[in-house]
């Protein structure tokens, strides 16, 4: 008897199940698909007991008729694609030609269909259990398609008792049914579970991208709540992509070189709005929802400097890229995809998420001011550290602050109320026009301060400035809590800022200003050299890095063919073993990735050295200084956070003062 042989039918399709078929929320995941492909307008699905029991997706979209509706349940039967030649350029959600009949064999399954063409209003039913074929007949059916599957595994009970509880299997398939929601904002989506509506999700129509992207925010609104800032990404540009060489047999469209267009667009969340988990990333490539880690190192770059340790971005972000340049076949259940230049896409949706941010503290930011109006504060310029006049010498940083005389144990100094407000917008010239306000016709660089509000008044009335960027708006430094607070007035209320975070973010901008121009930046003289001996693949690594890592002031010269002579680190490190420190700097680089702008190898170097050098907790600052500080701030690109991640300034308006003293409800 021959010890190889071919499986049965029923068995080799429960085998493809435990690949396609993980648990109910994949079930629904291939019939959804599927309801897309079709052209669905409006999608039902209907579970019980967390899909255990009973899994229904009815939809509106084309239909089949019975010949069709059998051949289904074949294995390796489909309408997506016809020859080899179009796996390079799948378009539909689907197009394995598995699902079916490796749910069909693992369940009591049955399709219910009726073209969309067919005025008879008679459509065909096709019932399997098991995999073995009980009936076909006609039925009574709306056009579309409806699919019924009950008892999930209950031919397979080692399968079925690992799946978890009803609520986490009811959340799995709520999970992707969001990601298709938004995927398709124009298909109105309805979900009961137990016989209870979830949710249901009307259709949105649109006909322009600006559209799109509402429809987006609507649904996203609909799902997650309508309380975050999100950011509008729109980006785009031409991309070549690598021909796939003389190889004869490559497809035609892998073997020609050729330009196509690469889109990112969606919504992203502002500075300040993150998850402590990557649970509302959502992240879609020709709008199917994928899972890369490519892109997750990308949003986190993007996000380089704005967020906090540990903390993820909030996105819903759409990739749209030539079809032939994403592999969509790597993975059994379609969750992962792979790009043919990986490099590439993580660099754009990088520089896509960073423009974004930039765009949105510029807009939140005007345009710096070379000094207060009105005020005896000295003119801003940039902070950069002397270089040591000997080997060995530390740095010496200076401030931006000036008249440093009271004592360390002073209390607060607070001004008094008629201080001159720290303006928004830079001194009129001869010859410029003031800007004005539309309701005083006072320059707005001189604003006049807040009313008081009368005593029947239970909230205060929109200030002028209703609606402006914070840092847009005249500030008027009040005092200092706590010797790190600085309290600040506006005409809208309050405002709290961080006097050491500001000052990190403004060293750290003009440190990296420094990189960009190509200046040395300190360093410190060992008094032994001691050699470093890598791996002949990090040797390759800093070898070729040699440049930026002795830019940083991290000096390192070829000692042989995989060693390396280190005499001179940074003055900020205090490490008892300079040797361990260049091993984990080598380490840190490489896990920035190749993709990565080469001045953001330092960036870690410069946050350590802006948090050592920038102003203490416990630092006391005069009125003159903390305005100059303020007035640094607003010429920075990104003011409203450290290089850390941490707020710099946050604003508490009249309405939220009111309310908490009980003022208004």
């Amino acid at each position: 008897m021959n010890r190889i042989r071919v499986l049965p039918d029923h068995v080799a399709n429960q085998i493809a199940a435990g690949e396609v078929v993980e648990r109910p929320a994949s079930v629904v995941k291939e019939l959804v698909e599927n309801a897309l492909d079709a052209g669905s307008n409006r999608i039902t699905v209907e579970i019980g007991a967390g899909g255990r029991s009973l899994i229904r997706i009815t939809d509106d979209g084309l239909g089949m008729s019975r010949d069709d509706a059998l051949l289904c349940l074949d294995r390796h039967a489909t309408s997506k694609i016809r020859r080899a030649e179009d796996l390079a350029v799948v378009t539909t959600m689907g197009f394995r030609g598995e699902a079916l009949p490796s749910i069909a064999s693992v369940s009591r399954f049955v399709v219910t269909t009726r073209e969309r063409e067919d005025t008879s209003g008679e459509g065909s039913q096709v019932v399997v259990s098991g995999g073995k074929m009980v009936s076909v007949k006609s039925a009574a059916n709306p056009p579309g398609t409806t699919v019924e599957v009950r008892s999930l595994f209950f031919n397979l009970p080692a399968r079925r008792k690992f799946l978890r509880s009803e609520e986490t299997e009811r959340a799995h398939i709520q999970h992707y049914l969001t990601l298709a929601a938004l995927a398709h904002p124009e298909v109105g989506i309805s979900f009961i579970t137990d016989g209870r509506p979830a949710w249901q999700l009307p259709p949105a129509r649109y006909t322009t991208p600006e559209e799109r992207l509402e429809a987006v925010r609507d649904r996203l609104r609909q799902l997650h709540g309508g309380d975050l800032n999100l950011l509008s990404v729109e980006f785009e540009t031409r991309v070549e992509e690598a021909p796939g060489g003389d190889d004869p047999d490559a497809p035609a469209v892998l073997r020609e070189a050729s330009y196509s267009t690469f889109r990112v667009w969606g919504l992203i969340g502002a500075p300040g709005v993150s998850r402590s988990t990557r649970d509302e990333q959502h992240l879609f490539v020709n709008r199917r929802p994928v899972e890369n880690r490519g892109l997750n190192f990308a949003l986190l770059e993007g996000y380089h400097t704005v967020l906090m340790k540990g903390r993820y971005p909030v996105c819903c972000l759409f990739l749209e890229i030539d079809p032939a340049a994403v592999d969509v076949n790597i993975h059994p259940a379609k969750r992962e995809v792979r790009f043919r230049e990986e490099g590439v896409v993580r660099r754009l949706v990088a520089k896509a998420v960073r423009e974004t941010l930039l765009n949105y503290a510029r807009s939140q930011s005007p345009v710096p001011s070379l000094a207060p109006t009105g005020s005896t504060a000295a003119p801003s310029s940039p902070v950069e550290p002397p270089k040591p006049t000997a080997p060995g010498e530390p740095i010496q940083t200076p401030l931006p602050l000036s008249g440093r005389s009271a004592p360390a144990s002073s209390r607060p100094t607070w001004n008094p109320p008629t201080s001159t407000p720290i303006p928004a917008t830079p001194p009129a010239t001869p010859g410029t026009p003031s800007i004005v306000t539309p309701t005083s016709g006072a320059p707005a660089a001189v604003p006049v301060p807040p009313a008081p509000l009368p005593p029947t008044s239970p909230t205060p009335v929109s200030p002028p400035s209703a609606g402006l960027p914070l840092l847009s708006i005249p500030l008027r430094v009040a005092g200092v809590i706590g010797r790190l607070y600085v309290v600040l007035e506006s005409d809208r209320g309050l405002v709290l800022m961080d006097q050491h975070a500001a000052h990190e973010r403004i060293l750290f901008e003009q440190m990296l200003g420094r990189l960009e121009g190509d200046r040395q930046a300190p360093s410190q003289r060992l008094l032994l050299p001691e050699t470093v001996e890598l791996a002949v693949r990090d040797a390759e690594f800093v070898r070729r890095h040699l440049d930026i890592l002795n830019r940083l002031g991290v000096s390192l010269r070829e000692f042989g063919e995989r060693t390396f002579l280190l005499d001179a680190l940074p003055p900020f490190v205090k490490s008892s073993s300079p040797r361990k420190f260049a091993l984990d700097l080598v380490d840190a680089l490489q896990a920035a990735g190749a993709g990565v702008n080469n001045l953001r190898l330092g960036e870690d170097m410069v946050a350590k050295t802006v948090c050592r050098h920038a102003v203490k907790a416990h630092d006391p600052l005069q009125g003159r200084e903390l305005e100059q500080l303020v007035a640094d701030l607003r010429a920075c690109a990104m003011p409203y956070t450290c290089p850390h991640g941490r707020p710099t300034l946050i604003e508490m308006g009249w309405r939220e003062l009111e309310r908490r003293f009980g003022r208004s409800q």
